[in-house]
């Protein structure tokens, strides 16, 4: 069975409690928020002890460290909380894609802005890809004529983040939405 050397107990992201606080001196805060001032880490385990509550290590790099007497599963039930509500209102921009072809007719065309459109709005990126074709591949101007008109359509909502280029038998451009003013 391997063995890992040199490392010792797995270090977790959570405050030292009660037990864990090995220094001889901390600043205190007592359960009301209110600064108690410099005390023996004992007289401030036994406070804790006293009120029912937990000792916390809030500030671990002051000089002296900062503990807050406070209960701690309440604390930690909060910070997930909160952890958990910011995630939930990050949004993860995506890149659409909505994809043309040089012979797309108008009324496809139409459909086709109209998603982007509804993407842009949405907060997400689109990527417009240009098939080509067989002899299509002759006509690459038509192409670049189609990529123009569909930047031109959609220039309120979008800014062009990656202007169009050629990758093998496909023209792509990427467009992103303009930032609300």
């Amino acid at each position: 069975m391997a063995q890992q050397r040199g490392k010792g107990p797995a270090k977790s992201d959570d405050p030292r409690i009660n037990d864990q606080i090995t220094i001889r001196e901390v600043r205190l805060v007592d359960e009301n928020g209110e600064q108690v001032g410099v005390v023996d880490t004992d007289e401030a385990k036994e406070r804790a002890a006293a009120a029912g509550m937990d000792l916390v290590e809030v500030s671990p790099t002051a000089k002296p460290p900062v503990c807050k007497i406070m209960d701690f599963g309440k604390f930690k039930y909060q910070q997930s909380k909160k952890a958990a509500e910011a995630r939930k209102k990050q949004k993860q921009i995506e890149v659409k894609e909505v994809k043309f072809r040089p012979g797309t007719e108008d009324h496809d065309y139409q459909v086709k802005l109209r998603n982007a459109t509804r993407f842009l709005e949405s907060g997400d990126k689109v990527k417009v890809t240009l098939r080509f074709r067989g002899r299509e591949m002759a006509h690459r101007d038509l192409g670049a004529e189609l990529l123009s008109r569909i930047e031109e359509d959609l220039s309120d909502l979008a800014t062009v983040e990656q202007k169009p280029r050629m990758e093998g038998r496909q023209a792509t451009m990427v467009m992103a939405p303009r930032a609300n003013k």
